[in-house]
């Protein structure tokens, strides 16, 4: 339907980047401003997309900076399809295939951008339903984006219904039943912070014969079997996530994003307090040096390796203490509350 060198009104098609179920993800230029961007092709264009353009204008609203932008829709050639922010730079299914488990620090704040997104999100009422490590991006200084936030919705609606949306592996019981909510996005964020900490999944992909065994919870093993590194802190608030009853899971992104955070300054703080009690009776105490300051917040624990370009410096990803959106690198003051770090 779309080939190289094909050009759909301005845009001038450069090569695949991916292909789904529901459609097929192009680079293209824009060859008025001199841009890249990515084309989203649905597979099935024989469909009458005049009253869909509702939900193209809702995606294009969200602006958040761990959400990758839905810029316009457009139907050339007889060929209707989604501009968005082209984002240079691994999955988190790459960086997990080529790295394997994660440091923790570096889980916990890709897990945390995440949840900033999707927060974002459902605040505007915009379920993503298919949340996985293929659909974020990580670019070259270390922020998360979330990829195809609602798209999934918009294809749904121009399947008619017909089609279950999600990926088998991350979605929660109730998508298996045609019925997303909030909470099954924390579910898909939770089975991708699991396989952040352990390089795999909590349980193979379901049959439709194990929906009430998933729902149950009786097919997810505990992280911390899996990496008995995790700290059981975490570990319980991954299995919170991965409730198979949705009143039993979290509700919000931001109950789910706050836990993280305490969490966080939890696992900082055991260290120090260990430091400071095997100090030798006699001894002059370290404390006598300037106390350092609280710790932020989704910070590394240490530093990991870097390797390739997906980024596995621990040391990025902070947020601002006050309103926990994003910061540059050494910023002192949040460019967003305009609060001091």
């Amino acid at each position: 339907m779309v080939f190289r060198g094909q050009t759909l009104g301005k845009y001038r098609i450069i090569e695949t980047l991916g292909s789904g179920g529901f459609g097929t993800v192009y680079l293209a230029d824009d060859t008025w401003i001199d841009k890249r961007v990515a084309l989203k092709v649905p597979h099935r264009q024989n469909l009458d997309f005049g009253d869909l353009l509702r939900e193209p204008r809702l995606l294009a609203s969200l602006n958040h900076p761990n959400i990758v932008t839905v810029i316009t829709a457009e139907k050339q050639d007889n060929v209707f399809f989604i501009v968005m922010e082209y984002v240079p730079g691994d999955t988190l299914e790459t960086i997990v295939a080529h790295d394997g488990p994660l440091e923790l620090g570096l889980a916990l704040d890709y897990t945390s951008q995440m949840l900033n997104a999707v927060e974002h999100a459902h605040q505007q009422g915009v379920i993503h339903r298919d949340l996985r490590p293929a659909n974020v991006f990580v670019t070259a200084d270390k922020l998360v984006k979330v990829g195809d936030f609602g798209t999934s919705r918009f294809l749904e609606i121009a399947a008619h219904g017909t089609t279950v949306i999600g990926s088998p592996p991350y979605m929660a019981p109730e998508q298996f039943e045609g019925r997303a909510v909030f909470a099954s996005d924390l579910y898909s964020i939770g089975v991708t912070l699991y396989q952040l900490l352990t390089g795999g999944l909590p349980y193979d992909t379901p049959a439709p014969g194990d929906i009430d065994r998933l729902r149950r919870g009786e097919l997810v093993t505990p992280p911390r079997i899996r990496n008995p590194q995790i700290p059981s802190v975490i570990d319980q608030i991954v299995m919170r996530a991965l409730s198979g009853e949705v009143s039993a899971r979290y509700q919000r992104a931001g109950d789910f994003l706050n836990d993280l955070l305490n969490a966080r300054h939890e696992i900082v703080r055991r260290p120090v307090a260990a430091a400071a009690a095997a100090v030798a009776p006699g001894a002059r105490p370290a404390a006598a040096r300037p106390t350092p300051p609280s710790p932020r917040p989704i910070t590394a624990v240490r530093r990991a390796p870097a390797t390739r370009s997906g980024g596995r410096d621990a040391t990025v990803g902070r947020f601002c203490l006050h309103c926990r959106k994003p910061l540059p690198a050494r910023s002192a003051r949040c460019p967003f509350c305009g609060e001091s770090q």
